[in-house]
């Protein structure tokens, strides 16, 4: 795929909230595909730890990675001002030309600047496992991923490389790039 060309993200939320997410791709690599989602319409803003991460009009450089058990994004505020690594747990994306499928599993790890890794939304796990719309395999699944990453960044090695190597002023230097 072109860099620029725009992906659809089929984001289903169990039971039935579905979700399609228009992004840029940037990066169409084979263990990595990078995309930008411009200008977010949060409002209210998202908060974590009372701290606003996402507000309306924020960037977010998202990082999907075939086969894995969860995607990151980094997540900016409308100015551009960094705030943070967000990890979403789900399913491994199906991705099929332009059209990518995910199923999210609650989880979220978050990492602000300077801060420590925090595991995020364990009681909306606990709420889908209740009402039968995760299975307890998927949600051990689900937990083990979140655990990983965790254990990960508390040892200096999550978040991945590409991650850091992959900023916002980048994505965007780069499709300036392709566009002239």
């Amino acid at each position: 795929m072109s860099l620029g060309r725009r992906v659809h993200i089929h984001y289903l939320r169990p039971p039935e909230r579905l979700q399609v997410f228009e992004q840029r791709l940037i990066l169409d690599g084979a263990d990595v595909k990078v995309t930008l989602a411009e200008a977010m319409p949060f409002d209210p803003p998202m908060r974590i730890e009372g701290d606003v991460v996402l507000e309306h009009g924020s960037d977010v450089v998202w990082f999907t990675f075939p086969g894995l058990w969860h995607d990151i994004g980094r997540f900016h505020r409308a100015d551009g001002t960094f705030t943070g690594i967000y990890a979403n747990i789900l399913t491994p994306p199906e991705i099929r030309d332009g059209e990518w499928h995910t199923t999210d599993l609650y989880l979220d790890v978050w990492l602000a600047p300077g801060g420590t890794p925090r595991l995020l939304d364990e009681d909306e796990l606990d709420q889908a496992i209740g009402r039968e719309w995760i299975d307890r395999d998927t949600a051990r699944r689900a937990r083990d991923e979140a655990g990983r990453l965790l254990e990960a960044a508390r040892a200096g090695a999550w978040p991945p490389p590409v991650v850091r190597e992959w900023t916002l002023e980048r994505c965007r230097a780069e499709l300036e790039r392709a566009s002239a």
